[in-house]
C-alpha cells in the first residue's frame, strides 16, 4: 500500500533507490565501509537510514542535493554532531558546494547556533579540506 502522499515505492525499491543516492552522495568507499562494519546490532539501523534518509528524504524532488547539503551541514553544526559533520562536509563537496560556500554556511551557523559550534565546524572543515583532493570544491 502506498504511503499517503507517497511515491508508491515498496521498501525494497526504496532501499535500492536509497543505496544509489547514498553512494552518489557519500561515495562507494564510504558506503562499502559502512556495509562491511554492519553487525547484528546495527543491521536494522543501516536498513533504516538507507530506506528513509537516502531512499525517501534525499530522493525527494523538492530540493536539489546542494540545498540538502546546506540544510544538513547547518543541522549538524547546530547539534554538535562532529563525526557526521566531517562526513557531510565531504558529501557537500561531492554535491557541488565550494569551500567558500561551505565557509558561508558555517559563518551563518555562528549567528544562529553559536560561536563555539562554528569554531568546531571550522576546525573540522579545515581537517576535511586538508585531506580533500586539491581541486575538490574550489
Amino acid at each position: 500500500m502506498p504511503r499517503p502522499q507517497g511515491d508508491g515505492l515498496r521498501d525494497g525499491e526504496r532501499y535500492e533507490q536509497g543505496m544509489v543516492v547514498r553512494r552518489e552522495v557519500l561515495s562507494d568507499a564510504h558506503v562499502d565501509r559502512s556495509i562491511e562494519n554492519t553487525t547484528d546490532l546495527t543491521a536494522d539501523f543501516q536498513d533504516f537510514i538507507t530506506r528513509i534518509a537516502w531512499g525517501d528524504i534525499w530522493s525527494r524532488p523538492g530540493l536539489d542535493r546542494r540545498s540538502r547539503s546546506v540544510a544538513v551541514l547547518t543541522s549538524l553544526i547546530a547539534h554538535g554532531h562532529h563525526e557526521e559533520l566531517a562526513m557531510h562536509l565531504r558529501a557537500a563537496l561531492r554535491n557541488g558546494l565550494t569551500v567558500d560556500e561551505i565557509k558561508e554556511v558555517i559563518l551563518q551557523s555562528a549567528v544562529y547556533s553559536g560561536v563555539p559550534a562554528a569554531n568546531s565546524a571550522f576546525r573540522i572543515a579545515g581537517e576535511v579540506f586538508a585531506d580533500a583532493p586539491r581541486d575538490a570544491g574550489r
